[in-house]
């Protein structure tokens, strides 16, 4: 008589996944194995399979306890075995992050990013010198990439110049008398290039021949 297939749908679900059923059959015997010296023979044959799985890793000793404790985890810190580091505590496993707040900044201008406002503010609290003068070039230069990446036009670095008075609150003026900012032309040639394809070293580029 066939015996009927059982599916995984049916099992019990892994607490690791990645170390498959084998593994967690493997440790369910040794908790319920009731001789220690017997369960700590298992325990380490149990950490040199897992080891296996990594063998690069598996004599590191930050690897070697971490192997540990998901020995322990499996078992539902259940197995009583002498491990070489301490054993993990179940309540600090099971108890939940602390909530991340999600960033709510609206940025006036949102071509921009975030990240170009942190600039400025910290640029604008610099003391005045050629490494403050050269930071607000290379900020000012990249809101100007920014800007034509969401207007293909070219923009005027005037434009640039009063977005960074508004954004730094007034702190960073830049007229007509700053060193002009990289041309349009070319921000947009150097954008094109590092997001264009080349064909790999080696290979020829495909072409669509025809059968005579």
């Amino acid at each position: 008589m066939i015996d009927s297939l059982e599916y995984n749908t049916e099992r019990i679900d892994l607490i690791i996944p990645e170390y498959g059923r084998h593994i967690q059959k493997m440790v369910n015997q040794a908790v319920a194995c009731s001789d220690k010296n017997e369960r700590n023979k298992m325990a380490k044959a149990i950490i040199g399979v897992m080891g296996n799985l990594n063998p690069h890793l598996r004599d590191v000793p930050d690897f070697q306890h971490k192997l540990w404790d998901q020995l322990f985890i499996m078992s539902e810190f259940n197995l009583d075995v002498d491990s070489p580091f301490p054993k993990p505590s179940k309540e600090l496993y099971e108890e939940k992050p602390e909530r991340l707040n999600y960033p709510q900044n609206f940025p006036k201008y949102r071509f921009y990013g975030n990240n170009i406002k942190k600039m400025i503010d910290v640029a604008s609290n610099w003391e005045d010198g050629e490494m403050k003068t050269e930071l607000i070039y290379v900020i000012a230069n990249h809101m100007k990439k920014c800007f034509l990446k969401w207007n293909k036009d070219s923009v005027d670095d005037s434009i640039i110049f009063n977005h960074v008075l508004e954004l730094s609150d007034g702190k960073i003026t830049l007229d007509k008398h700053t060193k002009p900012l990289t041309d349009s032309k070319d921000l947009i040639s150097l954008s094109a290039k590092k997001f264009s394809k080349s064909p790999k070293k080696g290979k020829k580029p495909y072409r669509n021949f025809k059968r005579k």
